[in-house]
């Protein structure tokens, strides 16, 4: 069967799920609303299946690449949860320490997905290292549904001392070499502008779709940035022209990219959502990037 895309999918609909998966529907809601696009003996049910992700299409960078080390590994929190746990991933090709790269989750956790977006990030020669937010209730818990309702319950200010612990984590890690960035998903989008604005030495910056952080604090920010953005995510979108007002304004390096006809989560390849085109100009924009502002 053809893999489904966005354009197989009503409008209306799309934006229904992405108000659910975000938290500003509850299930039940979800469901009252979208019953009306289940036709054709289609349930509300098969309708949710078919708009969540298929991990078994995630893997690009296979989990035993000879080219990587790849272990999950704990790390001290002490501001925040006190011990996580990430996948740190490192290249073996390449002697001697190199520059990090800091992998933030979607608001689900670290799914395949993300430890897949990991290893893509070793393979370019970087350090990579991926902490899960839900490591204090368990870790992901193997769907994603689940793994929203868990991240939920963690308190927000504490795991942002999560991340922040885990770029010093990277940092002072034996394969790195003190230099390091950071990537985020949604979720992770937004926490990699957060880190931009709490990490004074953070060196650059990619959030995909991320929320943006408070105008009054982007005179914080010394990180490049590189911003991607999904045309078709009002949401997110609205917040993009007082953050490029206020970087603008207080003379911070950034580049920022629209993705015409791309939809939230473009790049996360296990749904449909999924845009290949965006996601490959996207994802070869930030290893570039990252080369230009890490090596």
């Amino acid at each position: 069967m053809p893999r489904k895309t966005i354009t197989d999918f009503d409008p209306e609909l799309l934006s229904l799920f992405d108000r659910y998966v975000h938290g500003f529907l509850t299930r039940r809601q979800f469901f009252d609303r979208a019953a009306k696009f289940a036709v054709g003996g289609v349930t509300v049910a098969a309708l949710v299946d078919s708009l969540g992700p298929d991990y078994a299409l995630a893997q690009q960078v296979a989990a035993d690449d000879a080219r990587l080390s790849a272990a999950h590994v704990e790390y001290p929190s002490p501001q925040g949860a006190g011990t996580m746990r990430g996948y740190l991933v490192r290249p073996t090709q390449v002697a001697g320490p190199v520059s990090g790269v800091v992998v933030i989750h979607e608001n689900r956790g670290l799914n395949p997905y993300v430890e897949d977006v990991a290893r893509r990030v070793g393979t370019a020669g970087f350090v990579a290292f991926a902490p899960d937010a839900l490591f204090p209730l368990g870790g992901y818990p193997g769907n994603d549904d689940d793994g929203r309702a868990l991240q939920r319950e963690r308190d927000r200010d504490e795991m942002i001392e999560d991340f922040v612990a885990a770029v010093g984590f990277l940092r002072g890690h034996e394969s790195c070499n003190g230099t390091v960035g950071a990537v985020g998903f949604c979720f992770g989008g937004s926490m990699a502008n957060t880190l931009a604005v709490r990490v004074p030495d953070l060196a650059a910056a990619v959030p995909f779709y991320g929320g943006q952080p408070d105008v009054m604090d982007v005179p914080r920010i010394q990180a490049s940035l590189l911003i991607h953005y999904a045309g078709l995510d009002e949401r997110v979108n609205a917040g993009w022209p007082a953050y490029e007002a206020a970087l603008q304004a207080n003379g911070k390096t950034y580049t920022a990219h629209m993705y015409e006809g791309a939809a939230h989560g473009f790049h996360n390849d296990t749904t449909p959502r999924f845009d290949e085109a965006a996601a490959a100009l996207a994802w070869d924009r930030t290893i570039e990037f990252f080369n230009q502002t890490l090596r």
